[in-house]
Formats: structure tokens, sequence, C-alpha cells
């Protein structure tokens, strides 16, 4: 029994360490915040876990009021230093990681089970406070996708440069070896690049048909989820929209009327809290079978370049013109890869042209290499 008491005593004392040490790094946040909306919110933060440290402290016989959000870690310094030199932003994710830590351990407990909604709420209103003002960015940069009105057309062009660099470097390769081994039949060059391109387009298709099945699937998840919550928690994701157009700089009174008119109607409600929240747009969570497509086919554009002109001419002519012309397309493609992103276009031709070259060249010198150890 007093065992049991002892370590229910230890468990309490870790609980209130741990609130208060995030109500400190709340309150330090707080501090170096210079947006209005945004530090009241970390404030309201700060006073959610002072409550619950108030619980805890209450268990150990501790008089609440005596209680004070100071722990001057070096962990919590550093955070604070990050956050007045790059904002608070960037020590965001570590935070969120420290709640998601708080709700597994209050998860497994259940004498603080209750609070566990409560800590998602936080980790909630942290993510909105982390991506507010650049959602699509922020999720753009964590999946690996382009950003910007011209995605579509930028992942069309890295498609097309990915086959052209692939296949010219097969082709140089190949080619290479025929010649250090006194084979004038260009045939297998044209056979190896058709090959190397196919090969190179079904794979591509394939990994993007899975990457985006799977990335459609866990949005539909996550759409799911979301629609449940609404359903089961109206109140609580009401508050949560509220915080989140505060977090954007948008007065409480304001915050308040918009999420009261957007949970009038379920369907608007699920509509912007996929776009707030999850950063998703409901209508265009895109096509496993397009997105394959369209890989299979920029690839291919790309490869069958180095091929051409095996296809009509024959001997170091056709390696010439294949190179000449892979070499020209890889200008224009690192020029307008330079433009879309708003960097010097003469700067972007020439480093195109420069790895291309640099690739082809590598290739090439291993296929000679290879090509006189056959012979």
């Amino acid at each position: 029994m007093v065992k049991d008491d002892k370590s229910r005593k230890k468990r309490y004392k870790s609980y209130l360490k741990s609130e208060l040490e995030a109500a400190a790094l709340y309150s330090a946040l707080a501090n170096v915040e210079k947006d209005v909306e945004r530090r009241e919110i970390f404030l309201e933060l700060v006073g959610a876990e002072m409550k619950h440290a108030a619980r805890w402290a209450e268990k150990l016989g501790m008089d609440p009021s005596s209680i004070r959000p100071e722990f001057p870690s070096a962990k919590l310094k550093l955070m604070k230093l990050i956050a007045s030199m790059f904002g608070t932003r960037k020590v965001l994710p570590i935070v969120l990681k420290l709640e998601a830590d708080e709700v597994a351990i209050y998860g497994s407990d259940p004498e603080a089970v209750d609070l566990v909604e409560e800590e998602m709420k936080h980790s909630r209103t942290l993510k909105n406070l982390a991506y507010s003002g650049s959602v699509d960015q922020a999720l753009a940069s964590i999946r690996g996708l382009p950003f910007g009105g011209s995605g579509s057309l930028r992942a069309a062009i890295l498609g097309v440069n990915d086959g052209l660099l692939s296949n010219f470097s097969l082709v140089m390769g190949v080619a290479g070896g025929i010649e250090a081994a006194g084979i004038s039949n260009t045939d297998v060059v044209l056979l190896a690049g058709t090959a190397g391109m196919l090969a190179g387009a079904f794979s591509m298709a394939a990994g993007e048909y899975v990457s985006m099945r799977s990335q459609t699937d866990i949005y539909e998840n996550e759409l799911r989820k979301e629609e449940i919550e609404l359903q089961e928690y109206p109140e609580d994701e009401e508050e949560e929209l509220v915080l989140i157009y505060r977090a954007k700089g948008i007065s409480e009174d304001e915050s308040r009327r918009i999420a009261k008119t957007v949970m009038s109607d379920p369907q608007v409600a699920l509509d912007t809290m996929a776009r707030e929240e999850l950063g998703l747009n409901p209508s265009q969570l895109g096509s496993p079978w397009s997105a394959s497509g369209s890989s299979f086919v920029a690839f291919l554009s790309g490869a069958v370049i180095p091929i051409l002109p095996y296809i009509f001419e024959t001997g170091n002519f056709a390696v010439y013109i294949s190179a000449g012309l892979s070499g020209s397309v890889l200008v224009t493609l690192g020029g307008v890869i330079a433009a879309i992103s708003g960097r010097s276009v003469v700067f972007g031709s020439a480093r195109m042209l420069m790895v291309g070259t640099l690739a082809a060249a590598v290739t090439f010198a291993v296929g000679s290499l290879i090509g006189v150890s056959v012979t």
C-alpha cells in the first residue's frame, strides 16, 4: 500500500513538472511573439497548462496558488533564443512533439485519460499556429510537392528532365562501350535506349500510382475522421475554427462570428475544416491513374530524345547528333525551370547542361572501360 502510494505520488510529481515546463515554454513563446493574436493564444495555452498543473498539485497536497511556470532549463532557454531570432514557428514542431508525448502518457493512465482530448486540442492549435499564413507551402514542403500555380507544369518538366537525363546517360554509356569494343552496330544502342526508356517510364508510372493511391487513402481517412469529429464534438471543432482564424490575425469576435456561420452547414464545415486544419481541398485529392499516366508520358517524352538519331543514323554521327540534341533540350529545360522558379535563365540553362554533360561523360567513360575489358 505504501509502495503504491509512493508510486502514485512520483507519477503526480512527474505530471506536475511536465505541465509547469509546458506552461513556462508557452509563456516564453508569448514573450517573444510580436503578433498580438498569436501571443494571446500562447497565453491561453499557459492558462490551460497551469490548470492541469493545479490538478496534480492538489493531488500532492500542495496549494495550487503556490506553483509557478518557472523552469529555466537549458532546453527552454535554447528554444526561446531560437524563437526570438527566427520566430515562434521555428520551434513549434518541437513543441508539437512534446504535446504528442504528453498525450501518449496521459492516454495510458486512467487518472489522466480525461485530459487527452484537451491535450489533443492543444496540438491542433499549435499545428494551426505553425502553418497559419503558409499552410500550402508547409504541406507542399512536407509532401515534396511543387508549390504554386505552376506546380503541374513544373512537375511535367521535371518528369521530362528525368527521362532525358537518365536515358541520355544510358545511351552514352552503351555507345562508349560498343565503340571501345570495336562494334559498329548501333542497333545495340537503340535497343538499350528503348529498353531503358520503357523500363524507366513504367517504373515511374507504377511508383507514382502507388504514391498517389496511398496519399489519397490517407487524405480520405483524414476527412472521414474530421467528419466524425464534427458530428460528435461540434463545440470543440467550432472553438478550434475560432483559434485558426485568430491565428490568421482576425479578431476574436469576428472569428467567432465566422466560425458559427461555417458550422451551421455540416458540408461547409467539413470543407472548411479540411482546408484550414488539414490543408486539403476535398474536391481536388487527385487521381492516381491520372498522375501515373502523366508521369509515364512525361518520362517517355524526355527519354525518347537521345535515341531518336539512332533510328535514322548509324555510326559516330548518331552519337554526335544524340549528344547535340540532348544538350539542346537540357539547355531549354534548365531555362524553363529557372524561369518558373524565378531564377536566372542563363544560370539555370548552363547548370542543367553541365550536369547532363557530366553524367553522360562519366557513363561514356565507364562504358568505354567495360568495352575495352570485354575485347
